[in-house]
């Protein structure tokens, strides 16, 4: 896939389907845990008895369409030219040129609008202020 670069306009009007889509693939992933536990919790319980039935059958399913719809969503954002680079804290950037040099610009969840960069190699620490 050829590489895009954005300008902080056109990822700002990407915002609002990246933030359905990290909502969603956080919920997902709450969703898998709380599921994953579960089923770990059911199988300590059934010990070491074995039956010809498999009773974690669903569950497993379950929980593997969810890496499937996580995986997807995943590869949305990627499609469009985004990279997801922390889901717990929502962070996703935006390569792009500024002043003639290769960029992120950088947004987390929460945030209105793209405000920030940082370098190739310096990640959310090193953001800097777009200027204005």
């Amino acid at each position: 896939m050829e590489k895009k670069w954005f300008t902080p306009e056109e990822a700002n009007a990407l915002l609002p389907t990246i933030r359905q889509e990290l909502h969603a693939l956080q919920a997902i992933k709450q969703q898998f845990e709380e599921r994953y536990v579960h089923l770990k919790q059911l199988k300590e319980l059934a010990g070491k008895r074995r039956t010809d039935d498999d009773p974690f059958f669903a569950l497993e399913c379950e929980l593997e369409f969810m890496q499937i719809e996580a995986r997807t969503i995943v590869q949305s954002i990627h499609r469009k030219g985004a990279q997801l680079k922390d889901l717990d804290m929502g962070l996703i950037d935006f390569p792009s040129i500024l002043n003639g040099e290769e960029v992120l610009l950088c947004w987390k969840l929460g945030e209105e609008s793209i405000t920030h960069w940082h370098g190739m190699n310096d990640g959310f620490g090193g953001r800097k202020p777009l200027a204005e």
